[in-house]
């Protein structure tokens, strides 16, 4: 369902903006006289104004504007001394600037002054006048400049074109120089300054190396973290070696059964020869002595001198230790006699706490240097901070002062010179034929102003037109429906007082059926009204205009007689008493009508003419000095009712709505009320009148009839209801009817 309401919101949008432009068009087309009057006073004028203009030739020529770094010598930009601004419209702001200056007051003055430019009172000419037919256009896409001037005399024209060029590279050539000028004194006075900066910033870092004692700090750097990661390493290879001394240690303990202090000492005692030699004398002593023993007895003298050799063996052996270990010994240790085993044992568990102490005093050493380094590396940071602040600023210092002996050598080298950054590319040639508004351009400018002067003209006057021009403004204006729609027609004279012997008005034509497409269109009309009625039938309807000569009577005759050819008893009834025209067209006598027999001065039976077969007409009698009163009595009413139980249909032709409300008060006693309009007859106040009166008035208003429609100046919907041909009619058939085929 969305779908489907977009697509009609999208068509009917479309049909909108098709209706719009063919409304333009056909506002064009109402008003093509005045519009193709104006169109053609212009295009005259325009031709004429042409013609009188004198000819005007152009001559041109073309710089070249190449880069200028006489501004930037001093490499502060274009300024000297203020910093250079960056843009990324440089290049064309460049080009633009060059422009100005080509066309300025100082430049203009020399071509004047050296071309003699007179004007008419043979006065110097005024630089602004040059200067307002010069034209100086920077190119988009190069570096290039196009200079043009128009005047009357060719010659005249390139002369002031290439003497302003001229001008300008001499000028040019002079403010490069004094730009050059200028920046040499601005470097030398700067040179002084930047020299002292950079001995003032290498000062400052050979003081930070010294009081720093850096020499390569980024080398030391390294060398310091390889230190500290070798030391790391040291470190656990010694601890590797203190656990296994521990470990040795500890077992050979075990095995020993002493502590390591013992082992120490009897690994000292080992190592005393004076002992070892002691050591051995008592054993062999104490070998001979318990040999003795085993044959004599212990008061022999023999035993008795070996045992006086051992106690004097034993006390020097103790004093020998005593000497050896610095302290008072009172026996001699047991393990001196220990066995070899015991004795190698005792020398590894000696030399395990020697290692494992060597190991601890080592791991000390190791630790207090690399803390010693770790510690000399956390000041890496800052220094390596301040050395490179010093070592930038020396660097921008040095930088500055090298820039600033190059622009001392460039602009040297720029003052020296006499060649400019403009250099002329293409010199003005004499023009030979006439440039810019000529004749044909002048037509065609006021072909252009004439064609929308036109249209403006054209709009003007349908805007100031206040007639109802269109069928869909009809229809816009009353909101009713549109039940029929009858197209312009002619006839063979449209003179309703002579009929060449016919009995009726030729402007019936639905009795003479010369004019097939009207008939169709009342035949339609008929058609409509059958549909609009299908729940209660229409027995009398009242056909009214808002103002005259819309055509309403011809209506009325044409749909009676149209609704009595379809076999429909049918009554015309001329309600008009204030203008009666249905006795002219049907070429009767108004002797007996409607008025007389509303007042009883007449029969009804009497004031009924037979017209035609099926179809009678009322005429509308004496004109009255009051028809309202007569319209809005009771007489009137029941002779309403009375008529259309007599006939199929009653239709009151009635006096227009503006100025009379006889319409409006007839319309309400009848079934329904039909109104007429035709375009470019009545404006649209009238139609908005008339809508509002038949609004108040209560009426059944049935819809409205398009009457004498222009199918030329209407849309194309209504176009297509306007040609629209009865069914069965071919062209030929019209043709040998003796009808127009177009309309």
């Amino acid at each position: 369902m969305e779908d489907k309401s977009i697509i009609n919101t999208i068509d009917y949008r479309d049909s909108s903006e098709d209706i719009d432009l063919q409304r333009y068009w056909l506002v064009l087309k109402r008003r093509w006289l005045p519009a193709m009057t104006v169109l053609l006073a212009t295009v005259v004028a325009a031709a004429y104004y042409g013609a009188q203009q004198k000819p005007i030739y152009e001559a041109g020529g073309k710089l070249l504007i190449q880069p200028d770094r006489s501004t930037n010598l001093t490499g502060f930009g274009t300024a000297l001394g203020q910093p250079q601004s960056i843009s990324p419209f440089s290049p064309g702001n460049v080009l633009a600037t060059q422009a100005d200056i080509i066309k300025s007051l100082p430049v203009m003055e020399e071509t004047v002054r050296e071309l003699n430019l007179r004007d008419s009172n043979n006065q110097l000419l005024n630089p602004e006048t040059l200067r307002q037919n010069l034209s100086v256009t920077p190119a988009d896409t190069s570096d290039t400049i196009s200079i043009a001037y128009q005047g009357e005399d060719p010659r005249e024209a390139a002369n002031i074109v290439n003497q302003v060029m001229n001008s300008y590279v001499r000028f040019n050539v002079s403010m490069n120089r004094s730009e050059a000028t200028a920046a040499r004194e601005f470097v030398q006075r700067q040179l002084p300054k930047a020299e002292g900066e950079v001995e003032e910033a290498a000062e400052a870092l050979r003081q930070f190396k010294a009081q720093n004692q850096v020499v390569a700090l980024e080398v030391e750097t390294n060398a310091t973290v390889e230190a500290i990661n070798n030391l790391n390493s040291q470190i656990n290879t010694t601890q590797a070696a203190l656990a296994d001394a521990d470990t040795r240690a500890a077992n050979l303990r075990q095995q020993l059964g002493m502590t390591v202090e013992q082992a120490l000492q009897l690994e000292t005692l080992s190592q005393a020869p004076g002992i070892q030699q002691a050591l051995t004398d008592l054993q062999t002593v104490q070998t001979d002595l318990a040999n003795q023993r085993t044959r004599y007895t212990s008061n022999h003298h023999t035993v008795q001198a070996f045992e006086r050799q051992e106690a004097a063996l034993q006390a020097l052996l103790r004093n020998r230790v005593a000497q050896v270990l610095n302290t008072e010994v009172s026996f001699v240790p047991d393990a001196l006699q220990m066995s070899d085993l015991s004795r190698d044992l005792t020398g590894q568990l000696a030399k395990a706490e020697i290692d494992r102490l060597s190991a601890v005093s080592q791991i000390q050493a190791l630790a207090q240097a690399r803390n010693a380094y770790i510690q000399r590396s956390q000041t890496f940071p800052s220094l390596e901070k301040q050395q490179l602040e010093l070592e930038q600023r020396l660097a921008v210092a040095r930088t500055s002062f090298e820039a600033l002996l190059n622009s001392l050598q460039e602009a040297q080298l720029a003052e020296s010179q006499t060649v400019g950054s403009a250099q002329i590319i293409e010199t003005a040639l004499l023009p030979t034929d006439p440039s810019g508004q000529g004749l044909s351009l002048y037509l065609a400018g006021g072909l252009v102003a004439g064609g929308l002067a036109a249209v403006a003209t054209a709009f003007l006057l349908d805007l100031v037109d206040r007639s109802v021009k269109t069928v869909k403004d009809a229809e816009a204006l009353l909101g009713y429906t549109l039940l029929g729609l009858i197209p312009r027609f002619s006839t063979p004279t449209d003179d309703q007082s002579g009929f060449d012997g016919d009995q009726f008005s030729p402007r019936i034509v639905a009795m003479r059926g010369n004019q097939p497409f009207i008939c169709g269109a009342y035949q339609m009309l008929q058609a409509n009204l059958k549909f609009i009625s299908s729940d209660k039938p229409l027995r009398s309807i009242a056909i009214t205009s808002s103002v005259e000569q819309e055509g309403k009577s011809e209506v009325c005759a044409n749909l009676a007689a149209t609704m009595a050819q379809a076999g429909k008893q049918v009554l015309l009834v001329d309600a008009d008493m204030r203008a009666p025209s249905q006795h002219h067209l049907w070429n009767v006598l108004n002797t007996i009508g409607l008025s007389h027999v509303l007042v009883g001065e007449g029969d009804l039976n009497r004031a009924l003419i037979p017209v035609a077969q099926n179809l009678t007409l009322l005429p509308a009698g004496v004109i009255p000095p009051n028809p309202l009163a007569l319209l809005d009595s009771e007489r009137m009413a029941s002779l309403i009712g009375s008529l259309a139980q007599q006939f199929d249909y009653v239709i009151f032709d009635t006096p227009p709505l503006v100025g009379a409300a006889d319409a409006a008060v007839l319309g309400k006693s009848a079934d329904g009320i039909l109104m007429v309009v035709r375009p470019r007859q009545v404006d649209s106040a009238s139609v908005a009148a008339s809508k509002s009166l038949l609004s108040r008035s209560g009426a059944n208003i049935l819809g409205f009839i398009a009457n004498g429609v222009d199918v030329r100046n209407e849309h194309d919907d209504y176009v297509s209801l306007a040609k629209s041909r009865p069914y069965g009619y071919s062209d030929k058939a019209i043709a040998r009817k003796g009808a127009p085929v177009s309309l």
